[in-house]
């Protein structure tokens, strides 16, 4: 069977082929159509994460799946659509026996295609029944949005409940990054009839503004104040500049991820007086718990509907796994791997 793999903590990455898959008797087989490819893939290859599973040396890369059950059983049906979830319990700590593994409190979780669990990115999967989330028919390929969807829906979440700590009322929001997560974002809290401005370096993002937003590009001038932003660029220091974007009793999500070796700049008194005397908060957002999943395939329904063919555009590359190299290196858009028709 082939698959894309990695030795964690190395640079690169290759198909080979890896032993057949064997399917528990507890477990569902699902032939995986498409894996989404995001940064944190990215990072993975390149050798600054990610970690093989106990005992082995090689990971097998991919946690955005979109796959079809290929036999009856555990609740499923032969040809039934799906997803799975890519954290999974450590077993021992308070947020994981809560159900929000998302919020796993000792770090010993695993996910799929990231952390001491192999991934989606060859042919056939034995998957826990309860880690599967049906896709609709009606959705067919957007499916492989599921799990960056579900990573937007959780950030929402956590800022309305950080907002709605006290009386607060989200009316105006600032979308920093108009990649696949910012693009996702943006649909979201349109559809939540939000008033969005998304900035980014490209000159121009009509996909953007077909659901309503007001595209803006990078340095166009001063963009206001918010009642949230969310950095979805990956950039430190826009990271650091949202605490000083935000109105009173704002809320920052940080979305996006920074490795780079730097020091970033913030004058004072943003986070010396306003932050204090406004309110305001600045938080990180990572990974989903199921009901972000649900909440996620719901809304993907209700974009396609309302922003006919929206979706297909955001997903600018579809090629087969010995492709993964052009996946890896696009940047209009999400990138996909297709492993099955």
């Amino acid at each position: 069977m082939k698959a894309l793999v990695v030795e964690p903590g190395r640079a690169g990455a290759r198909v080979e082929d890896v032993p057949d898959t064997v399917v528990g008797v507890d477990e569902v087989p699902v032939r995986v159509l498409e894996v989404g490819v995001c940064g944190t893939d990215r990072e993975i290859v390149h050798g600054l994460f990610g970690i093989a599973p106990e005992g082995e040396e090689q990971l097998v890369l991919g946690h955005e799946a979109l796959g079809v059950v290929e036999r009856d059983g555990h609740g499923f049906s032969r040809g039934d659509l799906v997803s799975a979830t890519v954290r999974r319990s450590c077993g021992h700590c308070l947020a994981c026996a809560d159900a929000s593994p998302d919020s796993c409190l000792t770090g010993d979780y695993s996910e799929r295609g990231i952390t001491r669990l192999h991934g989606f990115a060859r042919e056939l999967v034995g998957e826990d029944p309860a880690q599967l989330v049906p896709i609709p028919r009606d959705l067919r390929r957007l499916g492989v949005l599921a799990e960056p969807l579900s990573d937007c829906v959780r950030a929402l979440r956590h800022a309305r409940a950080i907002g709605g700590r006290q009386p607060w009322e989200l009316q105006r929001a600032l979308v920093i990054g108009a990649g696949a997560i910012g693009t996702l974002v943006t649909f979201l809290l349109r559809l939540d009839g939000v008033e969005v401005v998304t900035t980014a370096l490209e000159p121009a993002k009509p996909l953007i503004e077909e659901t309503g937003a007001e595209y803006v590009p990078v340095g166009s001038g001063d963009l206001g104040r918010f009642d949230l932003v969310v950095e979805c660029a990956g950039n430190a220091q826009l990271m650091a500049d949202a605490l000083g974007l935000l109105r009173r009793s704002g809320v920052a999500c940080l979305l996006g991820i920074d490795g780079r070796e730097q020091k970033v700049e913030l004058d004072g008194r943003t986070i010396g007086v306003d932050a204090v005397l406004e309110n305001r908060v600045l938080f990180g957002s990572v990974n989903a718990r199921r009901e972000d999943w649900v909440a996620g395939i719901d809304a993907l329904d209700e974009m396609r509907r309302r922003w006919p063919g929206a979706l297909d555009q955001l997903i600018g590359l579809r090629v087969p796994l010995d492709r993964f190299e052009d996946a890896l290196s696009f940047s209009g858009g999400k990138a996909t791997l297709v492993l099955s028709d």
